[in-house]
């Protein structure tokens, strides 16, 4: 008699999650989406008002949503804040998104010191302080988690005024490639999701520039720009038990940018 394989599991129940940049954008469309799907999210960024404005959100739907003010860039400030988190017996967060970031777009000439330590501070340095800390409790503790890192189409391809960018994501994905491998042992999996240009408060400026719109569509094969939605399903299935075999892999969801 034939046996059927069980079906892929896409829920996340009661594990805990931490979105950092969670308060829009990306960042928010992962924790609604993550928290749809069971998970207790806990959103952190730096602003408080914006942070509480989206737990109402969120808390409003049902949904279980706490906030984290936190600096990532300061890592004495990411240990203190697990340490509190993992306070009063809780586990430790399983699913970690690492999606704060920033770009600030300009020809390579024309970026300043400042430009540069603040991507690559943002981008790369905090990635790896919130990874480590995650990693710390999360192996002490002897569960399994997933970390999904958000890069970019940008960490595969080059583009004009972006090499700060494309270098900040590029150092992403190899972080990612690595650290499966350290971690993969202990049923940590590392992986990246890379979106193409999605519509977001982040990108709103970029758009209203003449003719950028239209040179960014000309680029993806589906010939249109993302909307957060299409980012919050690869979310939900890299912190699921739906894709337990993938690990140090990117999914791309560019479009096809990348496929020329």
């Amino acid at each position: 008699m034939t046996t059927l394989p069980p079906g892929p599991d896409f829920r996340v129940d009661g594990r805990r999650a931490l979105v950092t940049g969670g308060s829009s954008g990306i960042g928010l469309a992962a924790a609604v989406a993550l928290a749809r799907a069971g998970a207790r999210v806990t959103i952190a960024a730096r602003r408080a008002a914006a942070l509480d404005e989206a737990r109402a959100v969120l808390r409003a739907e049902g949904l279980v949503c706490d906030t984290l003010v936190l600096d990532i860039t300061d890592p004495t400030a990411v240990e203190a804040a697990f340490d509190i988190c993992a306070g009063d017996d809780r586990a430790p967060f399983e699913i970690l998104v690492n999606n704060a970031g920033m770009n600030r777009p300009k020809p390579l000439i024309e970026l300043d010191n400042d430009d540069i330590d603040a991507v690559l501070e943002l981008n790369v340095k905090a990635a790896f302080y919130v990874a480590r800390a995650f990693a710390r409790r999360l192996l002490a503790s002897g569960r399994g988690g997933s970390i999904i890192n958000v890069s970019s189409q940008m960490g595969h391809v080059g583009s004009p005024r972006r090499t700060l960018y494309c270098a900040s994501k590029h150092a992403l994905e190899g972080m990612t490639k690595a650290l499966a491998w350290e971690l993969g042992k202990a049923a940590i999996r590392v992986n990246t999701v890379c979106p193409t240009f999605i519509e977001t408060p982040m990108t709103a400026g970029m758009f209203d520039a003449p003719g950028f719109r239209q040179w960014v569509e000309d680029r993806i094969a589906l010939g249109r720009v993302g909307s957060m939605h299409e980012v919050m399903g690869a979310i939900v299935f890299l912190a699921s038990d739906a894709s337990s075999l993938m690990t140090g892999s990117a999914l791309m969801l560019d479009g096809g940018w990348s496929a020329a």
